[in-house]
């Protein structure tokens, strides 16, 4: 996703965030925006646009990319992140940007100041991540549309934690004030304190308990239910004041589903608190003991479950209570399998058993062959001196006094032995699994050499590509048209 850094935004023109502006219209109805398209919709007095974007892609605020019908430029979240700031700076919210505060799957979070030298809290959203892709099903960003970009997402996700900041604040709620947004960045009142995951020590921890059950009961008495109500999403100041965060998965009670959403808020906490500070109430409120008094939840139009997540939910469910109706079926079932797979175990038992006997070790065979030479080896100085003394009737004796290894063995036993051999011999040390893994190793380093050699070029490549490819079309219909 890449870093802020704001130092080249002091070195921007006009003309610069206007070829910007240009690439953000496009990218609404383009995947990649042609330079055509980007002229056009800059419109620049002087010209120069193709100079101006190649300045921006070289610090990649624009990237240039090769698809599969034409070439062309988006937006990256860099380029993305200095037209908000500099709206952000013509209206005098943000002056200066300071050090970062927060990493998390969804955002990143900065501390700014406005030109009263007041630190505020800029929390950027970076929809996309490796660690959060599953984003159709867990949020309803895309509701009817199939894909979008990530930069447009994130967008949208800025504006609904605005919507649930302002709509919180109004009603009392302890939560950071919001100031003002823009595109996919939020500016709010920074918090003053540590997050709850961090804490390890509390003057007392009940009060805090019964502050926080309070604090999830009155938001679903307003109609929400948080939906990730946890440790990291609750700020704690030097008074143990929680302040509550993080509100993109807000759910409304009106849902089918909001009983279980509720209860599991309430699981988080109490599991929480009998781990971190080894305190267990059995006092908390369930689902039963909400009483609705306000409708914020069609105000904010709080939903954050789609339709996929009820397929399953509700499959869940339903296997949950069959799985009691079919435990008798299901214990029969495993009896039968176990005595099948039990006999095919005994028997491949007995034929690895028959072919182990049938081989010979081949460490067994080295011993005796060593010892059989060393035998020899003390035995010829001996035969060496009285060679001479022995007759040649006893030669044969001696020969077998020489070679005691010489056994007379049937043919049938040596044939045997080497076709067991043979079998030993033409069967694979390697296990096919292991094999499988390899070669599939060895294709994506290939394809990850063939990624690399594979580089994007500018426009001119482009232009000479078209024509290479124009070329080959006018010969081929030559061809076709001499036939």
């Amino acid at each position: 996703m890449g870093k802020l850094n704001v130092v080249y935004l002091k070195y921007l023109s006009k003309e610069d965030f206007r070829v910007l502006t240009a690439v953000e219209m496009g990218m609404k109805n383009h995947e990649l925006v042609p330079t055509a398209l980007v002229a056009s919709i800059a419109s620049l007095k002087c010209g120069g646009c193709s100079k101006i974007l190649k300045e921006l892609t070289k610090n990649k605020l624009l990237s240039y990319e090769r698809g599969k019908h034409y070439d062309g430029y988006r937006l990256t979240n860099s380029g993305y992140d200095f037209l908000a700031l500099k709206a952000l700076t013509l209206r005098k919210v943000v002056s200066s940007v300071g050090n970062q505060i927060g990493v998390g799957k969804e955002s990143d979070v900065y501390i700014v100041a406005n030109d009263e030298n007041q630190q505020l809290c800029m929390k950027l959203h970076r929809l996309g991540r490796t660690s959060f892709r599953k984003l159709k099903e867990k949020r309803d960003y895309h509701k009817h549309r199939k894909s979008a970009s990530w930069i447009y997402l994130s967008r949208i996700a800025a504006i609904k934690e605005f919507a649930y900041m302002k709509a919180l604040q109004k009603r009392g709620f302890s939560v950071p004030k919001p100031i003002d947004f823009n595109r996919h960045c939020v500016i709010m009142e920074l918090v003053k304190g540590y997050p709850l995951c961090q804490v390890h020590n509390l003057n007392n921890p009940a009060d805090l308990y019964d502050e926080l059950m309070e604090l999830v009961l009155q938001l679903a008495n307003h109609g929400v239910i948080h939906g990730d109500f946890n440790e990291f999403n609750i700020m704690l100041d030097d008074s143990d004041k929680p302040t509550l965060i993080d509100f993109p998965q807000m759910v409304s009670t009106a849902h089918a589903n909001a009983e279980w959403y509720f209860d599991r808020d309430v699981k988080c906490i109490r599991e929480f608190f009998k781990k971190r500070f080894d305190y267990e109430s059995e006092l908390y409120p369930t689902f039963a003991d909400i009483m609705r008094e306000d409708n914020m939840d069609i105000e904010i139009e709080a939903s954050g479950f789609t339709k996929e997540m009820e397929i399953e939910l509700k499959e869940n469910l339903q296997t949950e209570d069959i799985s009691s109706e079919e435990d008798d079926d299901e214990n029969s079932v495993k009896v039968i399998d176990c005595r099948i797979s039990g006999e095919l175990i005994q028997d491949e038992h007995l034929d690895t058993n028959g072919i182990k006997n049938a081989h010979p070790t081949p460490t067994a065979d080295k011993i005796t062959i060593l010892e059989q030479k060393e035998l020899a080896e003390s035995n010829s100085q001996s035969d060496d001196e009285n060679i001479d003394d022995i007759d040649l009737e006893q030669l044969s004796l001696h020969n077998k006094s020489k070679l005691p290894f010489r056994d007379e063995v049937p043919l049938e036993e040596e044939s045997m032995k080497s076709m067991c051999m043979s079998l030993t011999s033409t069967a694979p040390s390697i296990a096919p699994e292991q094999v499988r893994g390899r070669m599939r190793r060895d294709l994506r380093k290939r394809q990850k050499q063939m990624k690399r050699r594979i580089t994007v070029k500018g426009e001119a490549n482009a232009a000479t590509r078209i024509r290479r490819l124009n070329d080959e079309n006018i010969k081929e219909s030559l061809v076709w048209g001499l036939d």
